[in-house]
Parts: structure tokens; C-alpha cells; sequence
């Protein structure tokens, strides 16, 4: 408080005049009351000045500032500062020097709001570092009382550390930096994260300065991500990759640490340029194919657990960080290509017969098809040339069907031999995949593992029947089914199909038979090796033409021929007539000579 400030009494005030009521002598009223305003400080309304703390309590701090009467401010006023006490200067804003009460009123808050701006901008000039009550959570971080002003403290400004609960950050006062302020919206940005950053910069220094390759250190998990763990060092942060966590497979680094566990860890390689530091937690570990059973050998069974599925195969862990691969072609004595994921799944228990065993390369490989007897070993004896069996449609071609008789013998039924009346185009019309099938064996290839089948072995060949009904000039009903450039189908009683080329589609009036129409064809061709019958409509009517034609030419030759002889016949006669009358003349005459 300045010197002008303090009061001074007056050296020569008569104190027995005033005990017996009177006034000082010489001193008017007027004058008393001058030296009494000389006494009191000169505060104005609406400014800013300083004033002593002289009593706290629980809700009020009372504040002289040299005025006729002490001032009262709320106590929450000074919340930022918990280390408040008698004595300390504060700065008070003068609401007004007299209420209706004759009381002085004040406000610390305005008085820290007038200069907060000032302060805060001066702090992020200089590079200060100030105070702050923190007062509630907010989304994405806190709310700090800075000299009054509501500023923002990002989450990832309060520590190095990661924060989970922020809660803990609410109602303490802390140490911060200013380090961005928007003067147009009034916001300031605070970071006590920064504070630290700088001493912890020095320390990472020293601390990478020191790391060999190899080096064991203590660490603790700072953070578990989905590709691996980071670690704190004590100033400097280290990853472990997830694939160096454990000699082996881990789905989820959470399984082999926990938060704020603390490991020993190698250091297998760091950048000093970019403060990465690449740590191993296996590695202390003794290598599993290093502890693998020094008996095991190729020919054994083993148990696992798949813990990795492919298109090609199961990798399957027979002991920790100790893995074999089952390709799928050693899944089934089945040669028809499938997917491994037909077989078994990831979790799945499973005994296979080690194939390869390499113990320098740490490679092993496995099979579960040698569990069971191969099949084809006896397949002349459970699937004989002649006999019948159901089978399951596993695939299609265009050529054909490929069926499993049982795992591991595949058989194709050829697209021919799946009907002896159907002309099939693709086997997708006369079955589907996963339907069972009946089928006969026709040709067994035990080296090449293969199995000729045929469905419509298993009826009657209906062409023999077909031979005495389609006979060539036969005339049977049929419908086209089926319009091509080159010809039509046509659907035949009995369910067979003959074929009509464009010429012998054309009808009587001269039109062309049309898709779904039903009309008389004539066999002019049945072949019962190729299942081919030829048909024709045009020929119905050409014949009878034709016999018709045939017909008239043979009577009107008829006609002619019965002519012909009568004619002979009057001339034959004329001449005998002659000859007759010629004979009677002769003898005449000679009666006559």
C-alpha cells in the first residue's frame, strides 16, 4: 500500500477536551472532518485497487483497502487459491464505497477479470508458467480457472501419461502453461503437459544416449494396443510388437499383459532421430523348439490346437510357440480340390501324424489323412465295375458331375450319362450340389485314382423300346420346345426328343411352325447308337402329294393301257374279217373256174 495511503494521528489532539466533550480548540468541525477524509485511502467506484486480508472464514474474506469500512468478499472468489491468508495482498474491484447498509462493497472476481487478459496474454509472451484451479470436466478435457478466465486443458495436455480418469484432476490447483489464446473469442488453451515435456526431453536424451541392443530394462505398460504394448522406461516410451510378445500366436495383447504391469524387457533396436525404441518380451525367453522333445520323431502322432486357418491348410500349435502346418491335400485321400476351412476351424482339437520334423529350421508339417486306411487301396473290392452305390454332388463342369462315394473317393458321372432321353446342357439342370445321387461304377483307374460313374445305367435303355415305337415313317404328335437357327427341338410322347432342320418345319399353307406349337411329325431317320430320331412335318403332306400324284399318273396310265389293247383288238379283227371274206372269195372263184 503506498505511503499517502497510511494513516497518521494527529500530534497535537487534546485528549482531556475530548473526554469532557469538547472540541478540539482551534479546529473546526469543517477541519476535523478534512483531517478525518486525509485519513481514509483514496479509493474510487468501478477501479481496481489493493487491499490486506485481515480475516477468512468458511464463506467471507474481509478485505480493508484503507476505506471508511472493510470490504466482504465471497470466499469461493478465492478458490483458485487454497493458500490464502491473513496478511496477503489482494486485488479488489470497488463496487461501490457504501450500499444501502453503509457497507464498502468488493469483488475480487471483477478485480482478476480487468487484468485477466493482460496477464493471461503476458504469460504466453513470456513463456510462464502460472496457476490454475481446475474446475469441472468438459468434452475432450478439463476447465481451468486462470486469473479468473474459464480456459480449456485438453486431455492430452494434463500428463505424458494417458489419463483414464480424469475425475481425479477435479478441484486441485495446478501449474500450467499458456499455449494458444484466440483473442477474437476470447479462449485460452492451457497445458500443464508441457511443463514436463521439456525435463522429460532431457531425460529421453540421456536415457536413448545410454540403450545398447540387447539391453534388459524394467518397464512398465503405459498402453495395450491392437498391435502391441507400449512401454514406459521411465522417460522414454518403447513398443513391443505384438509378434514379440509371446513365442506363440496372440490374438490380443490384453491376454499376456495388464495396465501398469511391470516387465523386463530387451531392447532389439531403436532410432535415435525418432525416439523409437523396439522392445521383446519373448526373448527372454528359451526358444519353445528349444525344449521341443528330443524323441519326437516323423511318424508320430501329436495333439494341438489350430490356431491359424488358410485356403491351403491349418497351422496347429502342439506346444506353445512350437506350430505345424496340415496342408489341405493332407487333410483327405479326396484328389477333388476343397478349401481347409471344409475340414476343422480355429479352436479346434486336433491328432495328426508328423510327416516332416526339421528341428534347425523350426518347420514342421503334418497330416490327419494318414489316421484313416486310404481307400483306394480297396476300392476294386467295396466299389466293383457293375455295382451300385448313392453318392453326394459335390461339384459341377460342363462336362459332368463330380460325386463322393465316401472322404476320399471322388467319382465323375459325364454329362451323357446322366439321362438316356434329356439332352442336357449343363449338369445344374438335372441335380444340385449337396443332393445325393444314385450311380453305378462303369471304370475303375486305381493309379490315377479316378472312378468313371453313370446315373441312367441304372434304368432300362428305353431306346430299345423306342426302336419299335419311332420307327422311320411313323407319324407321332410333338410340341417345338425350342426354336434354333438350325432347327427345332421337339418334345415326343415318352419323354424323347426328336429334330426338325428348318425345311421340314414348313406347313402346308406355306408358313413356318412357330415356339410352343403343336403339330404331326413323320421319323424320316431314327439312329439308336447316336439317340438321334429326324423328324419332318413338311413331309406329311409332301407324301400324301406325292402319293396322290403317283396315284393319278398310275391310272391315268392305267387308262391308257386298257385303250391301247381295244384298239388292237378291232384292227386284229378287221383283218381276220378281211382274211375271212378274201378266203370265201378265193374259194368262190375257184368253185367258180
Amino acid at each position: 500500500m503506498s505511503e499517502e495511503l497510511k494513516n497518521s494521528p494527529i500530534e497535537d489532539f487534546d485528549w482531556d477536551a475530548y473526554e469532557k466533550g469538547e472540541t478540539q480548540k482551534g479546529a473546526s468541525h469543517e477541519e476535523l472532518e478534512k483531517t478525518y477524509d486525509k485519513s481514509l485511502a483514496s479509493i474510487k467506484d468501478k477501479e481496481v485497487t489493493e487491499g490486506t486480508v485481515i480475516s477468512i472464514n468458511k464463506r467471507e474474506v474481509v478485505v480493508n483497502v484503507g476505506a471508511k469500512s472493510d470490504g466482504i468478499i465471497p470466499f469461493n472468489e478465492f478458490r483458485y487459491n487454497p493458500d490464502l491468508k491473513v496478511g496477503d495482498t489482494v486485488e479488489v474491484y470497488v463496487e461501490s464505497q457504501e450500499d444501502r447498509k453503509g457497507q464498502l462493497v468488493l469483488s475480487h472476481k471483477k478485480a482478476r477479470a480487468s487484468k485477466s487478459w493482460e496477464r493471461v496474454n503476458q504469460a504466453l509472451d513470456n513463456d510462464e508458467i502460472i496457476k490454475g484451479f481446475i474446475k469441472c470436466r468438459t468434452k475432450g478435457g478439463m476447465i481451468v480457472d486462470v486469473f479468473g478466465i474459464e480456459a480449456f486443458l485438453p486431455g492430452s495436455q494434463i500428463d505424458v501419461q494417458p489419463i483414464r480418469d480424469y475425475d481425479l484432476f477435479v478441484g486441485k490447483t495446478m501449474e500450467f502453461k499458456v499455449v494458444k489464446i484466440n483473442q477474437e473469442f476470447k479462449n485460452v488453451v492451457v497445458s500443464h503437459k508441457a511443463l514436463i515435456e521439456a525435463e522429460l526431453e532431457q531425460k529421453r536424451k540421456e536415457i536413448i544416449a545410454k540403450l545398447e541392443k540387447g539391453t534388459v530394462l524394467e518397464g512398465k505398460v503405459k498402453n495395450i494396443a491392437p498391435y502391441g504394448v507400449f512401454m514406459d522406461l521411465g522417460g522414454v516410451d518403447g513398443l513391443i510388437h505384438i509378434t514379440d510378445l509371446s513365442w506363440g500366436r496372440v490374438s490380443n495383447p490384453s491376454d499376456i499383459v495388464k495396465l501398469d504391469e511391470k516387465l523386463q524387457v530387451v531392447i532389439l533396436d531403436f532410432d535415435e532421430d525418432k525416439n523409437r525404441i523396439a522392445l521383446g518380451l519373448k526373448q527372454l525367453q528359451p526358444h519353445p523348439w528349444d525344449k521341443l522333445d528330443a524323441n519326437l520323431k516323423v511318424g508320430d502322432r501329436v495333439k494341438g490346437k489350430v490356431v491359424v486357418m488358410t485356403d491351403y491348410g491349418a497351422f496347429v500349435e502342439i506346444a506353445p510357440g512350437v506350430e505345424g502346418l496340415i496342408h489341405v491335400s493332407e487333410m483327405s485321400w479326396s484328389q477333388h480340390l476343397r478349401s481347409a476351412q471344409d475340414f476343422m476351424k480355429v479352436g479346434d482339437e486336433v491328432e495328426a501324424q508328423i510327416l516332416t520334423l526339421d528341428r534347425d529350421e523350426r518347420k514342421m508339417s503334418l497330416g490327419i489323412k494318414q489316421l484313416k486306411s486310404d481307400p483306394w487301396e480297396t476300392i476294386e473290392e467295396k466299389y466293383p465295375v457293375g455295382s451300385k452305390h448313392t453318392a453326394k454332388v459335390r461339384n459341377f463342369t460342363n462336362f459332368g458331375v463330380f460325386v463322393e462315394l465316401e472322404e476320399g473317393v471322388d467319382g465323375l458321372i459325364h454329362i451323357s450319362d446322366l439321362s438316356w432321353t434329356k439332352k442336357i446342357k449343363h449338369p445344374s439342370e438335372f441335380t444340385q450340389i449337396g443332393a445325393d445321387i444314385d450311380v453305378q461304377v462303369l471304370e475303375i483307374d486305381k493309379e490315377n485314382r479316378r472312378l468313371s460313374l453313370g446315373h441312367k445305367q441304372l434304368e432300362e435303355n428305353p431306346w430299345d423300346v423306342f426302336e419299335t415305337v419311332f420307327t422311320v415313317g411313323s407319324i407321332h404328335e410333338g410340341t417345338i420346345t425350342e426354336l434354333l437357327d438350325k432347327g427345332a427341338v421337339i418334345s415326343l410322347p415318352y419323354g424323347v426328343e426328336g429334330f426338325a432342320t428348318p425345311k421340314h418345319l414348313v406347313k402346308e399353307d406355306g408358313t413356318p411352325a412357330k415356339q410352343d406349337e403343336k403339330l404331326q411329325f413323320k421319323v424320316i431317320e431314327f439312329n439308336k447308337d447316336a439317340k438321334r430320331i429326324i423328324l419332318s412335318h413338311s413331309r406329311i403332306f409332301e407324301d400324301e402329294q406325292r402319293a396322290e400324284s403317283r396315284k393319278a399318273a398310275a391310272a391315268k396310265k392305267a387308262t391308257k393301257k386298257d385303250e391301247a389293247p381295244a384298239m388292237n383288238t378291232n384292227i386284229e379283227k378287221t383283218t381276220l374279217g378281211d382274211i375271212s371274206q378274201l378266203a370265201e372269195l378265193k374259194e368262190k372263184l375257184e368253185k367258180g373256174e
